[in-house]
């Protein structure tokens, strides 16, 4: 399923997703607080949808959801491996297993740090600053198990 990130429902959810209450929301945007919750019932929808498709795809046995935070905790099947589906304003729906990587031979370093930089900013997680993707991937999704 196609999440629109360009949508005002997703930006409603981005919005929560960042600790703002309903009725700031609507209060910044000029609408009712049940227009807000309206929005947000039916972006929570959409994103749990996904969610699970994503978990279905890649066989992913799902172990927790938090809709609010766009977060699906799992286990892949056939890795035997933890992992997590989650969803980037700037990169789209991501699956991420956890591994150990042999990062500073990977052609994707780069966009791996980046992902991992540009999600951490979006959920307001703050990380350490590594050369090792993995290293940093581990911090991460650590703190966001915690919060989810």
């Amino acid at each position: 399923m196609f999440l629109p990130t360009n949508e005002k429902q997703f930006e409603f959810w981005k919005m929560r997703r960042n600790g703002m209450p309903n009725i700031t929301i609507a209060n910044l945007l000029g609408i009712s607080r049940q227009a807000v919750s309206r929005a947000l019932l039916l972006m929570d929808e959409r994103v749990e949808s996904t969610l699970r498709e994503m978990a279905q795809a890649n066989q992913i046995a799902i172990e927790k959801i938090n809709t609010e935070r766009g977060v699906l905790l799992g286990r892949s099947i056939p890795f035997q491996a933890p992992a997590i589906i989650f969803v980037s304003e700037k990169h789209g729906v991501q699956v991420w297993y956890e591994h150990e990587g042999d990062c500073g031979s990977c052609q994707r370093y780069t966009e791996c740090i980046e992902l991992l930089w540009d999600y951490a900013t979006e959920l307001e997680v703050r990380i350490e600053k590594t050369a090792d993707p993995t290293k940093m991937a581990d911090e991460l999704f650590t703190k966001i198990k915690e919060i989810v």
